[in-house]
């Protein structure tokens, strides 16, 4: 899949917001997945900002794709994410998720322990002609505790259903899984809602178990 910036950044009759320099809210998301998901044009498709990109020329010795050669997108990539993509987006006048689209390759995994730090919650990003490239990131999020949903990004490949990829990725049934278009705003918009609000539910559930476990301790004691 090639990458692509947002339309905001290319048609003139759509100018860039004026952001608020501060939010109230600031919730950290981060994007995370296999080489060649489309993580990078996911932030670029959605930001409301000109996206920061640590994008650099894949040598010879980087490109440990080998086997992946012949899928189409990754025969035409050229480029690779060697630190993190960053991008934002206003959920109202005082809220805002800040998005981190994690490197993918390999050898850039262990930047990931640390984009994590201070995350809400997270975006597995899969392509589903390679399933098994997201365990890493899956073990990892749930490694850190991290709340996260799966997104199947279009490439145009086999037809899974959701039960095969609930499956292949051992997920629980609570673990929100939709399809998109990592390529279209309104589609990478709709995945970033999704989190927000499976992150939200599990707030009121935590609060809800929090209140009646105070109620429950509170109670007096009946006497046999």
């Amino acid at each position: 899949m090639d990458s692509v910036t947002s339309e905001r950044a290319t048609d003139p009759s759509t100018a860039w917001p004026n952001l608020a320099s501060t939010a109230d809210n600031g919730l950290k998301i981060v994007i995370v997945g296999g080489f060649g998901v489309g993580k990078t044009t996911m932030v670029r498709s959605v930001s409301e900002i000109r996206p920061l990109n640590t994008e650099e020329a894949m040598t010879r010795g980087g490109q440990d794709i080998g086997e992946l050669a012949g899928l189409d997108g990754l025969q035409r990539k050229s480029t690779t994410t060697v630190a993190f993509d960053f991008g934002r987006i206003s959920l109202d006048a005082r809220s805002v998720l800040y998005l981190f689209g994690a490197p993918g390759q390999e050898r850039f995994w262990y930047l990931w322990d640390r984009l994590f730090s201070g995350t809400l919650g997270a975006v597995v990003l899969v392509d589903t002609r390679r399933l098994s490239d997201s365990w890493y990131a899956i073990d990892r999020l749930e490694h850190h505790g991290i709340p996260f949903m799966v997104a199947c990004n279009d490439f145009g490949g086999p037809v899974h259903t959701e039960e095969e990829i609930r499956a292949a990725l051992v997920l629980t049934p609570d673990v929100p899984l939709v399809e998109c278009d990592a390529r279209d705003r309104s589609s990478s918009k709709y995945v970033l809602i999704t989190l927000v609000e499976y992150l939200h539910a599990l707030s009121e559930k935590r609060a809800s178990e929090k209140r009646a476990s105070e109620r429950r301790a509170a109670a007096p004691e009946v006497s046999p």
